[in-house]
């Protein structure tokens, strides 16, 4: 059975969801991926690595369009990203390291209870409280790192920590969302290459595979949401930022709560 109609659907969601939230949509695409290449009958232990490879490659190249969209509203805090990089880039390879050695069910309920933190801090109307300034170059890598390491795990882009991140300290939230979603590019491309070299020698995965990239999956995902991501960047710009912060927060409960379903 060919389900190029299924990896269309995710890509609209993904695609959209990107340039709105600045997220990668990994944490949803993981798991309907990795059923179905279950329901095609792809070599049970290689699954999971099949749905986090093509998840994060696909992230790789819907977060290219959704930066590029808020770079042109000048929603890209460059200095920003340029100090979350080396850590993003070592933490995501680490994390591509230890993804044959770890439970994925952990992984999963672990980045599960983060996320529902993360939402719950962005939901609670708090009273106005002095700025907190970003800390120096050293401590926003090792935040990076922390983060690539989740998300290399998990094949999410990581923005949703990002976004939380800066918001929290202050950082205009279109500003966070633009910023996360270039951080999700650099992210995504370092995890592309380690899953695409951790497959190479593995002889049993499906035709049309790189490494555990798997091409005809990509192809439907990215068409889609190559497409969308510059509308869900427009509709992000037309949105007030305290709507837009009890959106993101919402969807950030939703794709949890389905990740940590899919995975059991």
């Amino acid at each position: 059975m060919d389900w190029w109609w299924a990896y269309l659907a995710v890509g609209v969601f993904v695609g959209f969801f990107s340039g709105l939230l600045g997220i990668g949509g990994g944490s949803a695409l993981v798991p309907v991926l990795a059923f179905i290449y279950a329901a095609k009958g792809f070599p049970a232990p290689y699954v999971v690595h099949l749905a986090l490879g093509t998840g994060i490659a696909a992230i790789c190249l819907t977060a290219t369009a959704s930066a590029w969209s808020h770079h042109r509203h000048n929603a890209v805090n460059w200095r920003l990203f340029a100090r979350f990089l080396p850590g993003v880039t070592l933490g995501t390879l680490a994390g591509v390291l230890l993804a044959s050695h770890l439970d994925a069910r952990l992984i999963s309920i672990v980045f599960t209870a983060l996320i529902f933190y993360v939402a719950a801090l962005m939901l609670i109307e708090r009273r106005p409280r002095p700025k907190r300034e970003l800390p120096g170059a050293t401590a926003m890598s090792v935040m990076g790192g922390i983060v690539g390491l989740f998300s290399s795990l998990t094949a999410t882009g990581g923005a949703t920590m990002i976004v939380a991140y800066l918001v929290r300290r202050d950082v205009p939230v279109h500003e966070a969302i633009g910023t996360a979603s270039a951080a999700s590019w650099s992210l995504a491309l370092a995890g592309t290459a380690g899953y695409i070299a951790a497959g190479a020698r593995v002889p049993e995965l499906p035709a049309a595979s790189l490494g555990f990239v798997h091409l005809p999956a990509l192809a439907w995902i990215v068409a889609a949401s190559m497409l969308l991501a510059p509308v869900g960047a427009s509709v992000a710009h037309r949105t007030p930022g305290k709507a837009l912060k009890r959106i993101f927060a919402v969807v950030l409960l939703a794709l949890a709560t389905g990740m940590l379903a899919g995975f059991f």
